[in-house]
């Protein structure tokens, strides 16, 4: 077992990752250094190992289908999470990496909007989104985390062995979020320095696909992590607008008694239907969960 593991998730970041990898060689030079490179066309892979990081290579295109990988692949007391885009600095991580190490946190959140972010990323709705996605979680789950998105994070073993990672793109940090929130982990933020990327360097992130992506995560989590708020709010919904179309239909009741019942017992079916799909859905991702543990710990026996 490694005593920290730096994780890089790469694809196409030829410019920047050897930089990377030196740096937090030189920040942290007890830790491991892994490339997990995913289908990069740019000899990304022999660039890192010629800078010294253990290279591994991940076919199914996504970060979160890397992050899965590595979690599963890498045994350490510490992980260090990393972009390969150099715009993360290594000054923070011994910081993290100790809060983690003296049992003071499960994970530790590189707080970026706190320091330069706004001023350093040229992407105005990059800027929105991170805001939304801030207030949505913090609103939904009850919480003031500041950084949901952040792609530097440190973890302890146990949150990385129990963590069922289903995400396969950019919503991954959103789901680490939410996960830690819900299961009580304890976190702590450590605002860092942001820089933009490198001239050259390309991001990878889809503004308006990837954003839709990560609002779709948020939803879908808050219906499986605390369904009783998410069915609340539908069944208060869905009760308002019958009323509101029942009302005038039951003032000439005496008129329109055929219509009125075969109107109430469609709604009450299709009102069933969609809960039974909903119930069912959420078990079902519970069983791929389980699923996810489950191999961890098949993993951690061999």
């Amino acid at each position: 077992m490694d005593k920290i593991a730096v994780l890089i998730p790469c694809y196409n970041e030829s410019k920047t990752v050897a930089k990377v990898v030196k740096d937090y060689k030189k920040a942290l030079p007890e830790a491991t250094i892994y490339v997990y490179d995913n289908n990069s066309t740019d000899h990304t892979d022999e660039i890192a190992r010629k800078a010294g990081a253990k290279v591994v290579y991940e076919y199914k295109q996504g970060k979160g289908n890397v992050i899965r990988s590595m979690f599963r692949d890498i045994d350490a007391q510490c992980y260090i999470m990393i972009d390969g885009d150099d715009t993360y600095p290594a000054e923070n991580a011994r910081e993290m990496c100790d809060l983690i190490l003296e049992k003071k946190a499960d994970m530790v959140i590189g707080d970026r909007l706190s320091s330069t972010y706004f001023t350093e990323n040229k992407r105005p709705f990059h800027n929105l989104g991170n805001k939304l996605v801030r207030l949505l979680i913090n609103k939904l789950f009850h919480n003031k985390v500041k950084d949901i998105m952040t792609g530097y994070r440190a973890f302890s073993y146990d949150f990385v062995k129990g963590f069922p990672v289903l995400s396969k793109g950019f919503e991954i940090e959103t789901e680490m979020t939410i996960h830690a929130v819900d299961k009580n982990y304890h976190l702590v933020e450590v605002p860092v320095n942001y820089k933009d990327r490198p001239e050259g360097s390309v991001s990878k992130l889809n503004t308006y696909k990837d954003g839709f992506k990560v609002l779709k995560t948020i939803a879908t989590l808050f219906k499986e992590y605390r369904p009783m708020a998410f069915f609340g709010i539908l069944g208060t919904l869905s009760l308002i607008i019958s009323l509101i179309l029942g009302i005038p239909v039951m003032s000439n009741i005496s008129m329109h008694t055929i219509r009125f019942t075969i109107f109430a017992m469609l709604f009450l079916i299709s009102l069933m239907l969609y809960t039974c799909g909903i119930i069912l859905g959420v078990i079902a991702k519970k069983h791929k969960q389980l699923y996810e543990i489950m191999m961890n710990t098949l993993k951690e026996e061999k």
